[in-house]
């Protein structure tokens, strides 16, 4: 580790949840404490200095995060801000990846040309959480991966390494759900250095289904083999709405759907969150296609957004997909594209600077009369307007490197204000049947949902408010969080500052 050390703030205090493992529950707890503390009164700020994820937000400030992030900032009652969360890796193929520092894209790197980087990107997380010390007073920082993965212990700045930097206590958390869940917590310590171990206050288990006095005589060992209290034992919540950073939730294939939708699971898949409100939807039969997958009978196919879109594109072809889109087009389906997807169903994409792969172009799907340049210059920004009939409202954001022009986009899917004036975004063809956009999120509206349903051939469609059922699982969340975590510590962090 590098000698960072950051400066202390009187009243600021940092809390840091880590896990045993990936998915151990650490976006869940932090989210959960942010809305915790809001609810006492506390200026409470999430904060994650080093997240690897292809699900990004666009900030306030016109930057981006990790969706976690954002879902966090939400539950504390803040916008998105890139002080949030630092360094985004964004991964491009199976070993390069885009870095982004403080919500703008500084340049690609391997993973070994970013290890050696970590050192100055600990400079900028550190001048980051310093900034939001001087304005809150609670930070709960969420971890990254486990802290004991020993390849990765040398200058970091996503775990421990970060703790020692700012000397904050942490939180282990545990996912029994996977089974081991004492050899997870007890091994974890054991592999942490001495002054690690040292500020680890106690532990949290996460999804326990069942009669808690079962484990009781487990949570007992543990205390007395560590030393250290369990803080709580969190139950599984069924049916909690939160964003996810990275993993593809299950196919959820519903009887009597009146609407059945695919969309294509690309290797490098980014901001597929952009689906929820379809996938989430009662009346929708939703599932992925995935590898060596045939698309299936559908009214509604879906190209989704990719961190290399050529590749990505590439790899469609290599499943035959683009032959069975053609099948799904003569059968009378719909299509839509998402940014990166919208960039398919043109005639060619043109990388001559090499922004997401090797320099060269590409011929697309070749369904819209435009073709798409990628540029340095990255596109963040968050939109509203309207959808074609200018009558349905419609809101999102853009995250997208490529320039797209051509006769298709003369016939907008979108109005969207730039100021006071409308705009014309995305295209649809004269027939009606392929549509495409930049805007993520574009089905989260309600009233644009039920239009773009309307679309894909579904009229009188249930509303559903994809905000709505973010907010409520936060809520919902919070109240089952603090259920089961240990009183004195509560009483602790919720007391103002």
């Amino acid at each position: 580790m590098a000698n960072h050390k950051a400066p202390l703030t009187p009243g600021a205090r940092t809390l840091m949840v880590q896990g045993t493992t990936s998915d151990a529950g650490k976006s869940t707890l932090v989210t959960a404490l942010c809305r915790i503390l809001k609810n006492h009164g506390v200026a409470v700020v999430p904060f994650k200095p080093q997240n690897m994820a292809l699900n990004s937000a666009v900030t306030c400030d016109g930057g981006e995060i990790g969706r976690a992030q954002a879902l966090q900032a939400q539950a504390a009652g803040l916008q998105p801000h890139t002080d949030m969360n630092p360094i985004l890796i964004k991964p491009t193929s199976d070993i390069n990846a885009q870095i982004i520092v403080q919500g703008k894209a500084i340049t690609d790197m391997d993973a070994a040309v970013y290890h050696d980087y970590k050192t100055r990107a600990m400079a900028f997380v550190l001048d980051s959480h310093q900034r939001l010390q001087q304005q809150y007073q609670v930070i709960v920082v969420e971890g990254a991966g486990s802290p004991a993965e020993i390849n990765l212990r040398d200058r970091d700045i996503a775990n421990m390494g970060f703790a020692e930097a700012v000397d904050c206590p942490v939180i282990l958390i545990a996912d029994i759900d996977r089974g081991g869940v004492f050899a997870h917590l007890v091994g974890t310590l054991e592999l942490l250095s001495e002054s690690e171990r040292a500020r680890v206050i106690g532990f949290v288990i996460n999804r326990f289904r069942g009669d808690i006095g079962l484990l009781q005589s487990g949570l007992d060992w543990l205390e007395q083999k560590t030393g250290k209290p369990v803080l709580g034992v969190v139950p599984y919540l069924h049916g909690l709405y939160l964003d996810a950073e990275d993993a593809l939730t299950s196919n959820a294939r519903k009887a009597g759907a009146k609407l059945r939708v695919a969309v294509l699971a690309l290797p490098r898949i980014s901001n597929h969150t952009d689906v929820d409100a379809l996938r989430l939807h009662p009346q929708v039969d939703f599932s992925w296609v995935g590898p060596n997958q045939a698309v299936p009978g559908c009214d509604l196919l879906i190209i989704p957004g990719s961190k290399n879109v050529r590749a990505d594109l590439q790899f469609l072809r290599d499943q035959q997909w683009d032959v069975q889109i053609k099948t799904h087009l003569r059968y009378g389906g719909k299509i839509m594209g998402i940014c990166g997807g919208f960039q398919m169903l043109g005639e060619y994409i043109h990388d001559p600077s090499g922004i997401e792969s090797a320099p060269g172009s590409s011929p697309g799907l070749g369904y819209f009369a435009m073709d798409t340049q990628l540029e340095a210059y990255k596109q963040l920004r968050q939109r509203h307007g309207f959808l074609w009939n200018k009558s349905s409202t419609v809101a999102g954001y853009e995250i997208h490197c490529g320039i797209s022009h051509g006769n298709a986009l003369l016939n907008p899917l979108c109005f969207l204000y730039e100021g006071e004036e409308l705009v014309a975004e995305g295209a649809i063809s004269h027939d009606g049947q392929i549509a495409g956009t930049y805007i993520h999120g574009i089905f989260d509206q309600p009233v644009a949902l039920a239009e773009l349903l309307t679309w894909a051939g579904f009229e009188g469609a249930q509303t559903l408010s994809i905000d709505h059922l973010r907010e409520e699982s936060i809520a919902r969340l919070a109240l089952e969080v603090e259920a089961v975590l240990s009183k004195t510590f509560l009483a602790d962090w919720s007391s103002l500052l």
